[in-house]
């Protein structure tokens, strides 16, 4: 694959996670977070993505919310569970994307708030209609997602240099 070649990124957020008395990156998936991973799953085969690498949080939540998803695509991508992800910040997210080969067509990233939405709203230098309005005004719940496109190796995604093309939530 050409760096030239259109790339898309899809920034998943874990489903609704439980609150028992474990450790923050412990937390398991609620009933409603159980539900709505395959629903998540079947939204985005219906997308066509089709995914070379998933970047995924070690969180237990977020492996989860990936293990729901996965069984609904076309395609089982390679995972990896990146510790780097968990708590991460937007720059640490955009550093991890810029390490991705030119070889990955389509990433996902399965991880958290407030860095999935602030990576989402920072790299959107464009938006198709109104999903930039969508996206924010929504807040970025659970299991949702948003698609972004860009052209260029991945060593050159920054700050505005996609286009936001889809954002989608489950409870919205």
């Amino acid at each position: 694959m050409s760096a030239d070649t259109p790339h898309r990124i899809v920034l998943l957020r874990h489903a609704k996670a439980d609150w028992p008395d474990v450790p923050d990156h412990e937390r398991p998936l609620a009933e409603r977070g159980r539900a709505d991973g395959p629903v998540v799953g079947r939204r985005l085969a219906e997308k066509g993505i089709e995914f070379d690498l998933a970047l995924c949080s070690t969180a237990v939540r977020t492996r989860e919310t990936w293990k729901l998803v996965v069984p609904e695509l076309a395609q089982r991508p390679r995972t990896v569970y990146e510790d780097r992800m968990y708590e991460a910040s937007l720059g640490e997210l955009i550093a991890l994307v810029n390490e991705v080969s030119d070889e990955v067509g389509d990433l996902v990233l399965i991880g958290h708030n407030p860095g999935t939405h602030a990576m989402a709203d920072a790299l959107a230098g464009s938006a198709d209609g109104d999903t930039l309005a969508r996206m924010n005004r929504s807040g970025f719940p659970t299991a949702a997602f948003a698609v972004l496109a860009f052209e260029g190796p991945w060593k050159s995604v920054e700050h505005g240099t996609a286009r936001l093309v889809d954002f989608w939530a489950p409870h919205a």
